[in-house]
């Protein structure tokens, strides 16, 4: 069965796991290749999408037969780097991580892999090459080119827009918000009024759009770089009596389908998580038994728009089978 910790458990179980092995059958002189164990370390899984992330991992760790240590760095690099620290302390066979930022994890991830322990990277990339053994993300522009297009063609090509942006530190942020100015940028009637980062957070998107409403009250759509500022920005719109206004979102998030089929918010890009984590420990398997990947570092694994018209065909970060 996995283990999960948070940041005030860590002690404890770090001392706990040193004790008992993790529930592993090693004896005390196994090296790394020989470990059973892969760890998963995700952000916080408060956030639907890190939560699918994990569980599908650590089911899929279990399914190939390893023991498997769940955790959490909720966005926060130093406590990252101690989660890793833990993952080389129980001689961990692979990690799985969706890091801490794309400049703050490098150090992390180089100190695995000079343990001998190799790192699959999922959802976002940190910048730096070969240090990793993978870096699986979605297609973030791809997907932000399909968000964008159906945006423009739900505003009819014109009016006046919100954009809301993700952490400037997440490399996602930047390239999903390139991929929708390159788009709506080629549409002269439509007009960015407001550009501001409401840091992948719902209460932060509300008061942000609370202000932005105030300055700007006659806007025709909002574009959101995640599912979970659309949630914030579409409760804002909606407490302002301005339900007319197209949102549209990235992610692919249960509650952001069912806020399309309910008429809430019009579209959101989805992010197949669940996949990108399987891939991840599928190649961590291989390289464990092999010693080596014949798979590129950077993998980006395309996404999909989700409307009105096909939301029923989409469950939990995945379209369903």
């Amino acid at each position: 069965m996995p283990i999960r910790i948070n940041r005030f458990a860590l002690l404890l179980v770090t001392l706990l796991l040193m004790t008992t092995g993790c529930q592993q059958n090693q004896e005390a002189g196994d090296t790394a290749e020989a470990s059973n164990l892969i760890v998963i370390i995700t952000p916080s899984h408060d956030n639907p999408f890190f939560k699918t992330e994990a569980q599908a991992a650590d089911a899929r760790a279990q399914e190939l037969g390893y023991n498997t240590l769940v955790l959490a760095h909720n966005g926060d690099a130093a406590l990252q780097d101690q989660l890793m620290d833990t993952a080389i302390a129980q001689n961990a066979a692979a990690i799985v991580l969706d890091n801490a930022g794309a400049d703050a994890s490098i150090a992390a991830v180089q100190k695995a892999r000079d343990a001998g322990i190799p790192s699959f990277l999922i959802d976002r990339e940190i910048n730096a090459n070969g240090i990793a053994v993978a870096q699986i993300v979605s297609n973030n522009y791809q997907g932000a080119v399909l968000g964008a297009e159906e945006f423009v063609r739900l505003m009819g090509e014109a009016g006046s827009y919100v954009e809301l942006l993700g952490k400037e530190s997440d490399t996602n942020a930047q390239i999903r918000s390139q991929g929708y100015n390159d788009i709506i940028g080629q549409f002269p009637e439509m007009t960015l009024v407001a550009q501001q980062s409401a840091n992948w957070s719902q209460p932060e998107a509300f008061e942000k759009m609370e202000t932005i409403i105030q300055a700007h009250p006659n806007i025709k759509g909002v574009i959101s770089g995640n599912d979970t500022m659309a949630l914030g920005a579409a409760a804002a719109l909606k407490a302002a009596g301005m339900d007319d206004v197209i949102v549209v979102g990235f992610d692919g998030s249960p509650d952001v389908v069912a806020a399309i089929k309910a008429g809430d918010i019009a579209a959101t890009v989805l992010q197949p998580a669940a996949q990108i984590a399987q891939m991840a420990v599928d190649q961590a398997d291989a390289y464990i038994r092999t010693g080596t990947s014949d798979l590129p570092e950077k993998q980006a694994v395309d996404c999909e728009l989700v409307t009105p018209e096909n939301a029923d065909q989409f469950g939990v970060f995945a379209r369903l089978n």
